[in-house]
């Protein structure tokens, strides 16, 4: 599943190819794309004639803000879609998991594909943020789409605040990891880069929050940051051909992966094999080593 630096290298491709543009004609070519949509394929209608001002993400969730920002194409990639942008004049033929298609003014096209159609596009009002900042990297209006204002904003954001995240954390009386893919807390880490923080950080992902100390919580979400700007540069982790940019292309940073995927490699930093086990129906690679597992608590 993509995940923030796959879906912000989209945002970025996104960008560059539909704002300042009109949407010209929409096409829904499967209902699942737009099933969260009131009105369904044809609500869509009403993207014709907007001019897309900004492309805007917070966590996995990416949105086109239409005209003055009051109404967003809310996208959320889900396991396997992808957003790919076709040049004016040189448009292919499409294959056979394309499930919606918008043109520009220019004559452009952005095509939605989705194998398994488990992401969606859904056409919503914005609504203002609670903190009266920006609603998420690449806006800066105070406004987010109403079906995503209960997402936190993620680590790449500018206007997260790291110590309210700190404090947030460690009241939460939970485990590290499980505080990590709260959404609800900050958004956009999944279980990818929330193993290759907490490897880099020595933590192992069981260790309670409210134990941990305000200093260490910081370290992990640093490294989570850090792990996921160098994924960034890398255009993200491709392990098959679901994850592209909008220009088809895969990513590489799976090549610097430290701890997921390589149950029995050994570690970088001291050679213990890593392990692998299961955990909230996924899985958690770590160094039993590097990464102590806490004492079971006594009873």
């Amino acid at each position: 599943m993509p995940e923030l630096p796959e879906v912000e290298v989209v945002r970025l491709g996104l960008q560059g190819a539909v704002v300042g543009r009109v949407v010209s004609d929409v096409e829904i070519l499967h209902p699942r794309a737009v099933r969260r949509t009131a009105g369904g394929a044809a609500a869509f209608d009403a993207l014709v004639g907007r001019e897309v001002s900004a492309v805007a993400r917070r966590g996995k969730f990416l949105w086109l803000l239409l005209d003055d920002g009051s109404n967003a194409l809310l996208a959320h990639l889900g396991m396997s879609g992808q957003f790919l942008a076709q040049e004016p004049g040189r448009v292919p033929e499409p294959g056979p998991h394309l499930r919606a298609r918008l043109a520009t003014d220019d004559g452009a096209e952005i095509w939605f594909v989705d194998q398994r159609t488990f992401g969606y596009l859904d056409l919503v009002a914005t609504t203002p943020t609670a903190d009266g900042r920006p609603g998420g990297v690449g806006s800066v209006l105070p406004v987010v789409p109403g079906t995503a204002a209960h997402i936190a904003r993620d680590l790449l954001d500018p206007d997260l605040d790291m110590d309210v995240l700190v404090r947030s954390t460690r009241r939460k009386r939970t485990e590290i990891k499980r505080a990590m893919l709260d959404q609800s807390l900050v958004s956009g880490i999944g279980n990818i880069y929330a193993d290759e923080a907490l490897w880099r950080a020595k933590v192992h992902g069981r260790r309670s929050t409210e134990a941990l100390p305000a200093a260490t919580v910081r370290e992990v979400y640093a490294a989570a940051r850090d792990v996921m700007l160098e994924a960034l540069a890398a255009g993200g982790t491709s392990f098959d051909a679901l994850y592209v940019n909008v220009s088809g292309t895969p990513g590489y940073f799976a090549r610097s992966l430290n701890a997921y995927g390589l149950a029995g490699e050994p570690c970088a930093r001291c050679g213990t094999p890593i392990v692998r086990e299961s955990f909230m129906n996924r899985s958690s690679h770590y160094c039993p080593a590097c990464q102590r597992r806490p004492r079971a608590r006594r009873r």
